[in-house]
């Protein structure tokens, strides 16, 4: 099983960059998805959510109303679109699966929530 995370970049401040993440091996249509993000010296943190149908979306405080959210289960993917980027953005963006089927509660936000990460891409934005 392989999640692969793509679409980091530099970007300057108020720009837009949109991650993908396309999984491998099995599919996550019946699972939830998520995206955390981990800056220089700092604990990885969540950054977004998504149910397995879609139909549901959660998001850190930090980043509502900026980034979303959305997945494609025909293609087993997950995207996260981020708009109005600012400085405090730049980290490593994983995306991650959970491996329990029709799950969405409160570890949904957490790091042990999920069982299934991928590499990471880094999204650096300049002021």
């Amino acid at each position: 099983v392989q999640l692969q995370a793509s679409g980091g970049g530099l970007v300057q401040a108020g720009g837009s960059l949109r991650l993908s993440c396309a999984a491998s091996g099995r599919t996550f249509s019946t699972n939830a998805m998520s995206w955390f993000r981990q800056a220089p010296g700092k604990e990885r943190e969540f950054v977004a959510a998504i149910k397995w149908s879609g139909s549901n979306t959660y998001y850190a405080d930090s980043v509502k109303g900026r980034f979303t959210i959305s997945r494609d289960n025909a293609k087993n993917t997950v995207n996260l679109q981020m708009n109005n980027l600012k400085p405090e953005d730049t980290a490593v963006y994983y995306c991650a699966a959970d491996k329990e089927p029709r799950g969405w509660g409160t570890t949904k936000t957490k790091l042990y929530g999920y069982d299934y990460w991928g590499q990471g891409t880094l999204v650096t934005v300049s002021s």
